[in-house]
């Protein structure tokens, strides 16, 4: 396989608060190819908007404090860094897409301007060629009246167009990598189809990386070549879309795809929701963040931290059930894949 991407190693991120210290990203490693989409799964509070907005540099310090991490872009550490080989990171080298695009948008700008804004910073346009680059990057995220469009403001925009104008904004200087984060949340089924599959042609046609941040599972199979499910600010599996959907090896991850929808008639299938609520992250568990909430929890997930356990070349699961003398093993659900 190429060199990945980007590489992040042993990410830890800590937040000083009135309560005491929150330990919200826990020793988070993961690499990202070129052209390739890698969605962070997870419920809400588990750390993935925090893991790669604190390798962006966006979260506050302080409170917020980088204890430890690596994450290496051109063999350049990222973390801290504004620029790699006099290039602008945020901007040129990884695009960005917010989850609420009206609070991430400018009410007094109109569209146009904003997006011609990082051309006007980064790459050096002048106003009247960063404009015309900006109804020209609308056309292509498939707004209609491109150029009507670009000269209105965010107020006249519908959400699906609205996030159709971040997008827009995000890939204007070219970037090698775009972060998603929960772009669809937001949206109605019909137009959250329509950006996922906006972001997929995008992705082919110019060969960047996609850091999809969700906790939609049914997005996460429409657009992921890689999955990591993230609990209690740690990764607690990882694989490929098929080895995560089709061989789950970690009871957080059978948990989520037993309170999923499945598309068969013919199936008798009840939504089981995970019972309980996920740890402190003041005083995170001695042993597995997941045992007080796992049917299957033995006596050494609550008193050790769960080793790595290799699947398969791919596939990797962070639970004592895979250790060879479990007494207990993870029992996975099978569903028939149905045709379209």
């Amino acid at each position: 396989m190429s060199q990945p991407l980007l590489k992040v190693e042993d990410l830890r991120v800590e937040f000083d608060t009135y309560g005491g210290i929150v330990q919200a990203v826990r020793g988070v490693s993961f690499d990202v190819y070129a052209g390739k989409t890698l969605a962070i799964v997870g419920e809400s509070g588990c750390g993935k908007s925090v893991t790669v907005q604190s390798m962006m540099g966006l979260i506050p310090m302080p409170p917020g404090r980088i204890v430890s991490g690596t994450a290496l872009m051109h063999d350049v550490d990222i973390i801290g860094r504004k620029e790699i080989d006099g290039r602008d990171i945020r901007g040129r080298e990884i695009g960005m897409i917010f989850q609420d695009p009206m609070t991430s948008l400018n009410p007094t700008m109109s569209i146009g301007d904003q997006i011609a804004e990082p051309l006007l910073v980064h790459s050096g346009y002048s106003k009247k060629q960063a404009f015309a680059r900006a109804v020209e990057l609308l056309d292509m995220t498939r707004i209609p009246e491109a150029e009507k469009r670009a000269r209105q403001y965010p107020f006249e925009f519908s959400g699906g167009m609205l996030q159709r104008a971040m997008i827009a904004m995000a890939i204007a200087c070219e970037p090698k990598m775009l972060i998603a984060d929960e772009p669809t949340t937001a949206l109605d089924v019909t137009i959250q189809a329509q950006i996922l599959d906006l972001l997929n042609d995008l992705r082919r046609e110019t060969g960047m990386a996609i850091i999809l941040i969700t906790h939609d599972l049914g997005v996460v199979a429409r657009m992921a070549d890689e999955v990591l499910v993230m609990y209690a600010g740690q990764v607690v599996e990882r694989g490929s879309v098929d080895d995560v959907f089709y061989r789950s090896s970690h009871p957080y991850t059978l948990g989520l795809r037993a309170a999923m929808p499945v598309n068969d008639r013919s199936a008798e299938h009840t939504l089981t929701p995970i019972d309980g609520s996920p740890p402190d992250l003041f005083h995170p568990p001695k042993g597995c963040g997941y045992c007080a909430r796992c049917p299957n929890a033995m006596k050494i997930c609550e008193d050790s931290d769960p080793e790595v356990y290799a699947m398969s070349e791919t596939h990797t699961s962070r639970c004592w059930q895979h250790h060879p003398s479990a007494t207990v093993r993870v029992a996975g659900l099978h569903y028939r894949e149905v045709e379209a």
